[in-house]
């Protein structure tokens, strides 16, 4: 009696195709994730003289989201232990926010005793790429080059990776990172799984 023949179907080329692209985004994503998390922690050298404050969002009643607030409070920490370091507070007003992002951080760190003659307001950007650009020409207008001064980035942490590249980018020297925690889980959450995706469109797009 002949025994059935239970040899396997060869896999079709599309199929191949199909889980080999799979395989090549999987990496791809983890690569990026690996760059966003190394971006996520505190890179500190020479001796910043302008720390720039990123914006985030304002709530209704004017005062900083959770992952503003985050950021104010390592900022402010910092600030406080280097008196002569000068603050750009960047981020301009959204629709849906009463006062602009920088208004809102400028008034945040004067009520906790930051000097308003530290404080520059960059009020006018919409993106990390309108902070960091706008905040140069602010500080250009100002008689300070980011070319030739140390300066400190601060944000969250998974957005530092996408700010360092950015920064670079647009002519800034020597780059430090601060980076804040992120006290608002499901912020966190949503933004690590974004942020690799934000980096490569950033790559490619933000020039």
């Amino acid at each position: 009696m002949k025994r059935p023949n239970h040899q396997k179907k060869p896999w079709s080329p599309w199929l191949k195709a199909f889980f080999a692209l799979i395989l090549v985004g999987v990496l791809s994503f983890g690569g990026l994730f690996a760059a966003v998390m190394y971006g996520s922690y505190n890179h500190i050298t020479g001796d910043p003289q302008v720390m720039v404050i990123l914006g985030c969002r304002v709530m209704p009643g004017g005062e900083p989201s959770m992952l503003l607030q985050d950021r104010l409070e390592t900022a402010l920490d910092y600030l406080e232990e280097d008196p002569d370091i000068l603050v750009v507070v960047s981020g301009g007003q959204g629709s849906n926010e009463p006062v602009s992002e920088a208004a809102c951080m400028a008034g945040w760190l004067e009520e906790r005793g930051i000097s308003e003659d530290r404080i520059f307001q960059e009020d006018q950007s919409s993106n990390t790429k309108e902070n960091l650009i706008f905040s140069k020409d602010l500080l250009a207008r100002e008689g300070i080059d980011v070319g030739e001064t140390d300066v400190l980035v601060v944000s969250n942490g998974f957005h530092l990776t996408r700010a360092r590249m950015l920064a670079e980018r647009f002519g800034y020297g020597e780059v430090s990172t601060l980076a804040a925690p992120s006290s608002h889980i499901p912020s966190r959450i949503q933004m690590y799984i974004r942020e690799p995706l934000a980096l490569v469109k950033s790559f490619l797009l933000d020039r």
